[in-house]
């Protein structure tokens, strides 16, 4: 078991980011076409946070076009250059998934 968590330990970031649920965060993402690399920020709220070790993921959700949208990240990925948080909720959350804001409308669906 300890050679397992050795061989993670070389893959993890020195660092992650430090954000909570509820929190509008601003992922920068790598990404390839082709020959060509940029990178694509990607701005929304935290609804979760899962795993463990190098395969801890996070959801962050954002309303295109009146239409929700999530994406999840691995968090100890190469691809994920930088999280920063924008700003953190406007009320505490109570919950650690906030998988209610999915059927909600407007501005009740932001936390």
């Amino acid at each position: 078991m300890d050679i397992i968590r050795a061989v993670e330990q070389q893959h993890m970031k020195a660092e992650p980011p430090v954000f909570k649920v509820g929190d509008f965060v601003r992922v920068e993402y790598l990404i390839r076409e082709g020959t060509n690399e940029r990178v694509q920020p990607y701005i929304g709220q935290v609804i979760r946070h899962g795993g463990s070790g190098v395969s801890k993921t996070f959801t962050v959700r954002r309303i295109v076009q009146n239409e929700g949208v999530e994406r999840t990240f691995p968090l100890h990925s190469p691809r994920v250059v930088n999280v920063t948080v924008q700003r953190g909720p406007n009320r505490k959350p109570r919950r650690a998934r906030l998988f209610f804001l999915r059927g909600r409308a407007g501005r009740s669906a932001y936390l």
